[in-house]
């Protein structure tokens, strides 16, 4: 996926994208739950950094999708009601088999393989941030050959804010849902093996539709949160 960023370099911007991809990590690592108060201060102090670079990283996980700005009050790791999220599941679900298509033309068998071997370490890791960490660079490895204006940036925005909420269902996930889910990742490699693109499209489809249907039923990971003023 290409993503052309038109802004010129600057000092505070370099420094504020650093900032952004640490805090990006811990957000999608599970250390800042949706909900958390962000303060530009403690962000400040913890990179020895002054305000620009913080405002600046700020405005990047917005961007993302990761955190919610309030004028005059702060900045939060973003929330989802259910509603929103079963929203971006269903744009999911419509949007990344098409991304899919387009990177599978320009794949390797290399880069299939690759594919096979994440989705082995996935059926044999019990480890939930392992299996979300394989999970993330299976699918969107998967889209990486896709040379698209704004769909590939839109997806990944919509992994991103989805994510705390994956690995609160992921943790929920019983042994049959498991399988079906380590199944459906093989039969996605055996499918751009053949290159079978109908086929490939077909079952990502399914895969984030039952991954939909399932948070749906867990209405409790939507429980809303009130920030910490």
């Amino acid at each position: 996926m290409t993503v052309m960023d038109t802004r010129p370099a600057t000092r505070d911007g370099d420094a504020g994208a650093r900032i952004a991809e640490r805090i990006r990590e811990g957000i999608l690592a599970g250390d800042f739950p949706p909900g958390t108060r962000i303060r530009q201060e403690d962000v400040a102090d913890r990179f020895g950094a002054s305000r620009v670079p913080v405002r600046e990283a700020l405005r990047i996980l917005e961007h993302d999708g990761l955190i919610t700005l309030v004028a005059n009050t702060g900045a939060w790791v973003a929330t989802l009601t259910l509603a929103e999220c079963e929203e971006i599941y269903q744009m999911r679900e419509r949007l990344e088999p098409l991304l899919l298509r387009i990177s599978a033309s320009a794949m390797t068998d290399r880069d299939v393989d690759r594919l096979a071997e994440l989705a082995e370490a996935m059926a044999a890791t019990d480890d939930v941030d392992r299996f979300l960490e394989l999970d993330r660079e299976f699918h969107l490895g998967s889209y990486a050959h896709a040379q698209t204006g704004q769909l590939g940036e839109l997806v990944v925005k919509l992994w991103n804010t989805t994510q705390p909420y994956r690995r609160a269902y992921t943790r929920a996930t019983d042994d049959d849902a498991r399988r079906i889910i380590h199944d459906e990742h093989h039969l996605l490699v055996s499918a751009l093996r053949d290159g079978d693109l109908d086929d490939a499209e077909r079952v990502l489809a399914g895969h984030i539709r039952r991954t939909r249907r399932r948070l749906a039923r867990h209405p409790e990971l939507f429980q809303p949160i009130t920030p910490a003023h």
